[in-house]
């Protein structure tokens, strides 16, 4: 049986159900394909925190509860390792159990860098790059920045799926990039009767992501915020009631009947009352949705999902589609999201309703309360022919070198 090992990001993010189950589609679906799946995650000094999001041990920190929880849930127990910074301390396995995973196993697959400890990088005889955030990473870390992030891999792949293409302006950075659609595990994505049809809704960090808004060439590309502040009159066009399960990065959690919490500052309340004033849900992600079981059912009940791109995905028409959104879709729930110029590679106008201006938003709100059923058969036939996982991870595979 062939190893393979997953650098997967599953701790740094606590209370964040949908963060983990863009890295599990990955584990559980390269486990439905025979291998002997192995994942380390890699949690740096300053993401360490308590419940009140101050930096603490490793021992006491909620990362450390929540990788726990997550190894449990997923019987990953004897599969997992999470390694403290730069290896002062590990769960899962010991330092030397680590070393031996690296050097037996057939091919390491590392999500945006996760795993970055040199010492087991180069134990690796075959390396794949997987590039979640496309812009962000080619900006920053190509070659020619000075950025040796991304070297000594020997296959490249993104959720950009332009790149590379006179469609999209991000370089390449000398990389040959190739295209990967987010996988999702079908079978525990089942089609859904569940949920208010007209309710629609998403999960999203707002202004506080890690990398922030990112300049290049010139031009400065905006954050999530930025985009879907363009469309907050969405709710008094149309029928469908919206919500936003939105991380604001706050102490206090985001009840709908608070005016906004307190922490906040005055740039973020003014988006919360913004919002709230043209009619938007807005419920507190750690509440609605704090790990993966949870964060199913909360899309598992939605009528379907609503939600903007970032700037830097939406600019350069990177055609980057979202790992959320394909969960929404397997869930036989109708999507409307911005176009990013994934149009260019997946059908649209039933199930995948895609739009760029506020007009398009709202006539495709329309069109899918006219033809409800048919727009949830669509979406969740579009999930099994694009985005099923053992079609995704196959090809990715025969694409590094390792047969599935």
């Amino acid at each position: 049986m062939a190893s393979i090992v997953v650098g997967a990001a599953l701790s740094r993010r606590p209370l964040n159900g949908g963060g983990p189950w863009a890295r599990l589609q990955w584990i559980l679906g390269l486990r439905r394909l025979g291998f002997d799946v192995y994942v380390i995650d890699q949690l740096d000094r300053g993401s360490c925190t308590d419940a009140e999001g101050a930096v603490t041990s490793f021992e006491r920190s909620v990362n450390l509860a929540y990788f726990r929880q997550i190894v449990e849930e997923f019987q990953l127990e004897g599969s997992a390792a999470l390694v403290y910074d730069a290896g002062e301390a590990v769960e899962g396995a010991t330092p030397a159990e680590l070393l031996s995973r690296a050097a037996a196993a057939d091919l390491l697959i590392n999500h945006n860098g996760t795993l970055g400890l040199e010492p087991l990088l180069q134990r690796f005889r075959r390396k794949a790059y997987i590039d979640v955030d496309p812009g962000f990473t080619q900006f920053s870390g190509a070659p020619a920045s000075g950025n040796s992030s991304l070297d000594g891999y020997d296959t490249y792949f993104t959720m950009g799926g332009n790149i590379g293409t006179k469609a999209c302006l991000i370089p390449t950075g000398g990389i040959h990039w190739r295209p990967i659609r987010p996988p999702v595990v079908l079978d525990e994505w089942p089609s859904s009767l569940e949920g208010d049809l007209s309710r629609f809704t998403t999960v999203t960090t707002w202004r506080g992501h890690p990398f922030g808004s990112r300049q290049h060439g010139g031009r400065t590309f905006g954050l999530k915020a930025d985009e879907l502040l363009k469309f907050v009159e969405l709710p008094a066009r149309v029928e469908q009631r919206f919500e936003i399960a939105l991380n604001l990065n706050a102490p206090k959690p985001l009840l709908p009947q608070d005016p906004y919490p307190p922490q906040l500052e005055s740039r973020e309340r003014e988006d919360v009352e913004l919002l709230r004033r043209w009619g938007w849900l807005l419920v507190d992600p750690r509440v609605a949705a704090p790990d993966p079981l949870a964060f199913r059912r909360y899309v598992r009940q939605s009528g379907g999902e609503f939600s903007a791109a970032k700037g830097i995905y939406v600019e350069t028409r990177s055609g980057w589609f979202s790992d959320r959104t394909a969960c929404y879709l397997a869930s036989g729930k109708p999507v409307l999201i911005q176009n990013t110029g994934f149009d260019r590679t997946l059908p649209v106008g039933e199930g995948l309703v895609p739009f760029s201006t506020i007009e398009e938003a709202a006539a495709g709100a329309r069109r899918i309360a006219a033809d409800y059923d048919a727009h949830c058969a669509a979406a969740r036939s579009i999930a099994e022919e694009y985005f099923a996982s053992d079609e995704v991870l196959g090809r990715m595979l025969d694409e590094a070198g390792l047969a599935a």
